[in-house]
């Protein structure tokens, strides 16, 4: 008899999860997907025929396990892009790949341009020593960083919160300059109130010593043992945006025996002593469940297992989330001059993202589709849809505005800071709301072992992803996740340990 294995989410962790499973004839795998589509938090949204890839999601990984698997499902392209076509771009192709013309389940080789925008400058992301870097900050404020990185070294903080965590590793100019405004801003709390766990999630290795050092090796022209920053080169994009890796996956699923249904929240679960024997959906549908494997919020788990002691219920209540709206706009035309090298349509900038360090506006980050894919954007060549990125509160005044409210308001931010002009034309807009898009790392985080350690116990339960764990994992942390479940709950049931200990390693997210 088969056993019955329910998976809560159809985001990366859970559909990696439903798509291992399903090969085992042994497993009768169904997911339950609380909104209408696949993808989770790496969904594409289409709206008249331009994409948007809500947060941005670059694929590459230093785990070959999820390289492989995401290359058995598209295979990197062969041919070059419609915009590398146009412009006469040189990009790295794969010899014998498809041809992305002509076929749609490819991976683009794409080039990773990210920079920093503070006070009309761009900077290199993450800070380097390159020369335009030295000319942008000037003398007096180089010579000021330079003090403030030593007077840190001498005098090193205890890392006891995020903000004696960048301090100790960029000094407190830079930090003031680059950290400070922009954490605020993503997190809604000033750094000296989160937990420096945030920064060795996402800073691992990188510090004015790490850029420094690979300097060094750069004019000295010594091969790096390692290269301690978060600048991989190129990744990989598919073609439509992550949305469509993920639907065909949820589709594979199906193909292998497997169901996925949609609009299908999860409410509750039947208990028996430390066992889940079904689980309940917000229409009154209860599955029988064998194994249980959960990416939805710890919060929202706790709340429907029945039997929670208070303590636990209080810890997971009390775990903090920042949400997420980003308001796409399809322009005719960035006003921004494109000073690198690289040949773009209109010459427009060709960044993928900007971290937007200017405190005077409330968006974070902007993507610009077009450079992520030409084919997110119906007509490539003449227009632009670029996504502001919010980060707020459910509920709060940002979150409660209406559409044009929060479209007039991206419009005017982005004049402020420079990249769009009133004679710049405005011909789409569509606004996306993300719930509990960042687990944060504050309120009763600090006791989220005790709660692991309660949801240890709850035999046939497995929890992954980001969600899932209440951690800031990248799709290919909650994709492990999943891996690592698979493993136990066909080899070591009660060992739930390597699940929880990935992305526990010290070393940047984006270091290749």
């Amino acid at each position: 008899m088969k056993k019955n294995v329910i998976i809560i989410g159809a985001g990366p962790a859970g559909l990696t999860a439903a798509y291992e499973l399903s090969k085992y004839p042994q497993f009768a795998v169904t997911v339950l997907e609380a909104s209408g589509v696949a993808g989770g938090i790496s969904r594409t949204v289409e709206t008249n025929h331009n994409r948007m890839d809500l947060g941005g999601h670059r694929f590459f990984s230093k785990d070959k396990r999820v390289m492989d698997w995401w290359f058995h499902l598209f295979a990197p392209q062969g041919k070059p892009s419609l915009d590398d076509v146009l412009l006469g771009r040189k990009s790295p192709l794969v010899p014998g790949g498809p041809d992305p013309k002509t076929q749609d389940d490819v991976f683009l080789i794409r080039k990773r341009i990210s920079r920093i925008y503070y006070k009309h400058t761009f900077f290199d992301y993450p800070l380097s020593l390159s020369a335009k870097t030295l000319y942008n900050l000037g003398f007096f404020t180089l010579t000021q960083a330079g003090f403030s990185y030593l007077g840190a070294k001498l005098h090193k903080r205890p890392e006891t919160s995020l903000e004696n965590f960048y301090i100790n590793r960029f000094g407190k100019k830079l930090y003031h300059m680059f950290f400070e405004g922009y954490t605020e801003k993503l997190w809604g709390r000033h750094p000296k109130d989160i937990s420096a766990d945030w920064g060795a999630q996402r800073v691992k290795g990188l510090s004015v010593t790490a850029v420094l050092k690979d300097l060094a090796q750069r004019v000295l022209h010594t091969k790096p043992r390692k290269k301690e920053t978060s600048l991989i080169e190129e990744f990989y994009y598919p073609k439509y945006g992550p949305g469509q890796l993920w639907t065909a996956v949820a589709r594979k699923i199906e193909e292998q025996g497997g169901t996925v249904h949609y609009n299908c929240p999860v409410t509750g679960f039947v208990r028996n002593g430390d066992r889940i024997t079904a689980v309940t959906t917000k229409d009154g549908q209860q599955f029988p469940a064998d194994i249980v494997i959960s990416s939805m919020p710890l919060k929202d788990l706790i709340s429907g297992l029945p039997d929670v002691p208070p303590t636990i219920e209080q810890i997971a209540h009390g775990l903090p989330y920042r949400d997420f709206v980003t308001v796409g706009l399809l322009v005719d035309k960035l006003a921004l001059p494109n000073n690198t090298q690289i040949p773009t349509f209109q010459n427009n900038i060709p960044d993928c993202w900007i971290y937007v360090q200017d405190e005077g506006v409330k968006m974070g980050r902007i993507q610009i589709f077009n450079n992520w894919s030409p084919y997110m954007v119906q007509d490539v060549q003449h227009t632009v849809f670029v996504g502001l990125e919010y980060f707020c509160r459910e509920g709060d005044n940002f979150w409660n505005l209406t559409d044009e409210a929060a479209t007039a308001l991206a419009v005017k931010e982005l004049k402020q800071i420079g990249m769009i002009t009133d004679e710049t034309k405005v011909l789409m807009s569509h606004r996306e709301r993300v719930q509990k898009a960042y687990p944060a790392y504050f309120d009763t985080y600090q006791d989220i072992g005790g709660l692991i350690q309660y949801l240890n116990q709850v035999e046939n339960l497995y929890c992954v992803g980001r969600n899932g764990q209440h951690r800031y994992n990248n799709m290919d942390h909650s994709m492990v996740t999943a891996f690592e479940a698979v493993n136990a709950i066909l080899y070591h049931p009660a060992d739930k340990s390597a699940i929880w200990n990935v992305n526990t390693e010290q070393e940047y997210h984006e270091g290749k």
